[in-house]
């Protein structure tokens, strides 16, 4: 993990093309992992893999401030408990921003669990979790983070998940000043993955894998640290009626958990956020 880590120091340069589509050998550096993460089809396809010495990851060359992200997985299948593949959006240093799909193993037959969270000025705390209505190992479904000005919106083949919707107005943190890379990793975490920790990871199954393709970020340029995105219809999207009746038709069939409502873990009072009307 130490290489990984000392690639994180990257700088971004002064301007970004706003427009990527899908080729890992021109938007992607490996960050970890070696040989462990490999480039297939003219650099169209990119597999990591996991086994007991190690896991493997990489991160995009170009940073976002804003932007579209799609990405098409397929996740590791079978027996896949204690590792998670993680798919996020991260700024650099102890006070970083971070938007995350992380999605943890299961035994064969379980289903996958998505956890999603988010970092402002490297406080996180907002957990979400959902399971999937379809079998995310033996195809590849799309992935996507809008992220703008005025909300975040994690999708699944176009059907929202969750949405963090900017509330600085009553003094909630929102990522909006750091720049982020594209980040995803595979990596063994059997001490909380899988059943919080219950289900370890067989290493009789390794080596584990999980795929990428068609990338695409339409993303916003950088200038002198500075976005510039008003053109762009994503820059202003919110959720419209049908996708707020999608929104709610996977929260109420297969959300998991949510911070907003774990009464033992905010004794206190839920986060602002939390409250209905916002």
């Amino acid at each position: 993990m130490a290489s990984f880590a000392s690639l994180l120091g990257f700088l971004f340069s002064s301007f970004i093309i706003a427009a990527y589509a899908g080729n890992f050998v021109q938007d992607f550096d490996i960050a970890w992992g070696d040989s462990r993460a490999k480039l297939l089809n003219n650099g169209e396809l990119l597999v990591l893999s996991l086994d007991r010495v190690s896991g493997s990851g990489f991160q995009s060359k170009s940073e976002y401030l804003f932007a579209k992200i799609d990405m098409q997985l397929k996740l590791v299948p079978g027996n896949s408990a204690g590792t998670v593949t993680a798919y996020y959006l991260s700024s650099q240093g102890a006070s970083h921003d971070e938007i995350d799909f992380e999605f943890l193993g299961n035994l064969s037959g379980d289903p996958y669990t998505v956890h999603t969270n988010l970092y402002t000025q490297g406080k996180a705390d907002r957990e979400q979790q959902f399971r999937l209505w379809f079998d995310p190992t033996t195809d590849f479904h799309t992935y996507s983070i809008v992220w703008n000005p005025h909300c975040i919106i994690f999708s699944v083949d176009g059907t929202p998940l969750r949405v963090f919707k900017n509330m600085e107005s009553i003094g909630v943190g929102y990522p909006k000043d750091q720049p982020m890379r594209l980040y995803s990793s595979l990596w063994s975490a059997d001490d909380w993955a899988t059943r919080g920790g219950l289900v370890k990871t067989d290493w009789a199954q390794a080596p584990f894998a999980a795929s990428y393709r068609n990338f695409n970020a339409d993303a916003c340029a950088i200038v002198n640290g500075q976005s510039s995105c008003g053109s762009k219809p994503w820059f202003s999207q919110e959720l419209d009626l049908t996708s707020q009746e999608r929104l709610k038709w996977v929260q109420n069939n297969y959300m998991i958990y949510n911070y907003c409502t774990d009464t033992k873990r905010f004794p206190q009072g839920f986060p602002p956020e939390c409250t209905p009307t916002n």
